[in-house]
This record gives structure tokens, sequence and C-alpha cells, in this order.
């Protein structure tokens, strides 16, 4: 299980995406006959992928589009969209900015002293969302998740995720107000998911503590430094599979199945089924929405650290702009990358995998393949097209 690593210390060896493939079965399926639909307490979606709460990705209008298209888009209540009035200006002015000066100007226009989110924003986006008639899904960090979800609830929000690098119950802290985690969610009256976590412990911990769902990884995002910075983080597919553990052995003990969202690190439809199968419920994906005509970002997209005042975990990317949200959630997909039709590539392969559900792709074979991108690809890789990007 371990393999030493120096005198009297042994380190496990851990997984990504790229370091394994999934095996096909004995049964085939009809890629439109599957079912995908993932369920957060009362709420039920036909697609099992959540766009990340990073304000390149989300504002109000994607968050409706996206849920029409049957999913979620999570609005994050610590950002943009609830400091200023007219969020456009100041992404424009982020998208525009040099290299260089994008972190710095980040960090001051998140600035918390001279511009405090609104309390009067966070109810004016929430109420705009549900007067859509999708489902409101909004996150904020633990420091402001207790005033922040009484506002939030006043104003119609569905589902509420308290989220941070790295999620425990039992934070020490002296200079501010720890949150009651326990307390918190056993008072607040919709589903409450917690992350993010990568250990199995850590999983159960906040299952215990009355979680709704789980949010899994740390530092695996495109735009996230947190590894470089603070050289923690789990690679996604091991932290799938042990936090995949901790709900099944917490709906053994307790008979309530807690699902567990894989976040960050998923480029591709490939690596969404392959999180999967590693056990996940359902994904978080950022990079892949920050590439659509809708996104707030034009184009570009910053991590949820990056704003950090005294030491940023996060940078600002260019993805570009590659086709409408509908095109890379549903297709028809128009490049050769996978990075578009997420939905369709989930859809078959379950199909050619022979998996009817969700949960059933939870039983597929993994192996270790560590060619599984590079074999018989030479040209796509010298000419730079489909997997070789």
């Amino acid at each position: 299980m371990a393999d030493w690593i120096g005198i009297g210390r042994r380190a496990r060896r851990c997984y990504g995406f790229d370091e394994i493939a999934l095996v096909p079965g004995t049964v085939t399926i009809n890629p439109n006959e599957v079912d995908t639909s993932f369920t957060l307490g009362k709420h039920t979606f036909k697609v099992p992928i959540l766009a990340a709460s990073m304000d390149g990705v989300v504002d109000v209008k994607f968050a409706i589009a996206m849920g029409k298209l049957g999913g979620i888009a999570v609005l994050n209540l610590d950002g943009i969209q609830t400091r200023y009035e007219h969020p456009e200006e100041i992404l424009t002015q982020i998208t525009q900015a040099s290299p260089e000066e994008a972190t710095k100007l980040v960090q001051s226009l998140y600035d918390n002293k001279k511009f405090p989110v609104q309390a009067k924003l966070i109810a004016k986006r929430i109420e705009e969302i549900k007067k859509a008639k999708v489902t409101a899904v909004v996150s904020c960090i633990p420091q402001n998740a207790a005033e922040f979800s009484k506002i939030a609830i006043a104003a119609g929000v569905d589902v509420f995720i308290v989220q941070s690098t790295v999620a425990t119950v039992r934070h020490i802290a002296t200079e501010y107000k720890v949150l009651d985690v326990e307390k918190f969610c056993r008072q607040t009256k919709i589903p409450v998911v917690l992350g993010n976590a990568v250990t199995y412990d850590m999983t159960l911990e906040l299952m215990e503590a009355g979680a709704s769902a789980i949010l899994v990884g740390v530092g695996p995002g495109a735009a996230c430094t947190s590894r470089g910075v603070l050289g923690i983080g789990v690679p996604q597919i091991t932290a799938t599979v042990d936090c995949a553990a901790a709900r099944d052995y917490n709906l053994k003990r307790k008979g309530k199945y807690i699902p567990i969202i894989t976040d960050g690190g998923m480029r591709i439809g490939g690596e969404i089924c392959k999180a999967f199968a590693a056990g996940s419920d359902a994904v978080m994906v950022g990079s892949a929405f920050a590439k659509a005509e809708e996104a707030p970002g034009h184009g570009f997209h910053w991590g949820m650290a990056t704003s950090h005042a005294n030491l940023p975990r996060g940078t600002r990317i260019k993805v570009g702009t590659s086709g409408t949200l509908k095109e890379i959630l549903m297709g028809p997909a128009k490049v050769d990358d996978g990075s578009q039709n997420l939905v369709g590539a989930l859809r078959t392969s379950m199909g050619s995998l022979g998996t009817r559900n969700i949960q059933d792709m939870h039983d597929v074979e993994i192996i270790l393949a560590p060619s599984i991108q590079t074999e018989g690809k030479v040209f796509q890789i010298g000419q730079r097209v489909g997997m070789g990007k």
C-alpha cells in the first residue's frame, strides 16, 4: 500500500485522471437509454454536472442558462456579483489586465474593506435566478456562512454550499468566530454542501456533521495554485475513491446516502467519466464552462483564492471562448478534443461500459494505464490536435 521514501517514512502512491482507464464489460446499452440523473436533497437534476462558483464562470445569466439545460451553476456570494451593482464593468477590467497586473488588480477589486459584499445584492442575485424558475445554488467561505445563509434563504435559495480550501469540522482559531458546522447544518432548513475534502476520515466527519453532499478536491483546478503554493493535495482519482468509500460506509452504518461531488481537474468528457467510475455522484467543473460564450469572464478564468490579500492561491488564465454553453454541455461538439458535449460523452461512455445509471458507474473496472494518453497517438501529438492538444 505504501513505499519507503526514506528512513522510517513511507508514502502511498496516488493516481490522477491521466493514469487510469475504464474497461468495457460484457453488455452495452443505447446511450439514449441511460440515466444520468443526480439527486441532492429533494432536488433531482438530469445533468450531474455543476458549474463551479467562480466569477469568470457563473453570473445570474449563466446560472439561469445552466438551470434550463438541467444542470447546476453555483453563484459565488463572496465575489464580484455581490460586491458591485454593475459587475460587468469590473469583469471587463479583470479580463483586460495584463498577466503581470491581473493578480494585483483582482486583490484590489475584492478588498473587503473598500468593496464589501452587500446584503441587498445577495438577495437581488438570488431573486433574479429564482424569477427564471430554476434552482438557485450559492456558495461562500465558512466565515460568512452564518450571515449569508440567512439572507440567501430569505431570498429563496435552494442549496447552500460552504466551501474552503480544506474543510474540517474542527477548526481552531482565536482571531475570529469559528463556524459550528454541525449546528449550522442542523439549523439550516435547506441542503448544505460542505467542502473541500480529499480523505476518508474527513469525508466521514463532514457527513456525520450533517452535510447533504461533499465536494472532493484540493488544488486540481486549472486556475488554482494551492498545490504549488502550499504543497498540499491528493490526485483526484485517489481522492474520489477514498471519499466514496466513506460515503458507502456511512450508508451502511447510518442508512443515509450522501453524495460526493468531484470538484476540479476535469477538462474533457473522458476525465468526467473517470470521476464517476472512481465513485463520484456528480462533478463540479470550472475551466470547461469558462470557455462558454455566456461565461462572464469572456474567455478568462481565475481561482477562488486568487484575491487573497496576503497569499494568493490562484491565478487568472486565458482559456478562450470555444462555443455556447449548450454546445459545451449538450453538443453538438464542434471541436475534436472532448471539451464539448460533456453529457453526450458521459452517456456514450456509460452505454459502452454497460452501465444504466451513475451508481452502476461506480462498479466499472478501472485499470492503471499510463500509456492511455499516448498509445497510437503520435500524429495527434505531433500535430497538436485531438488528444495531442
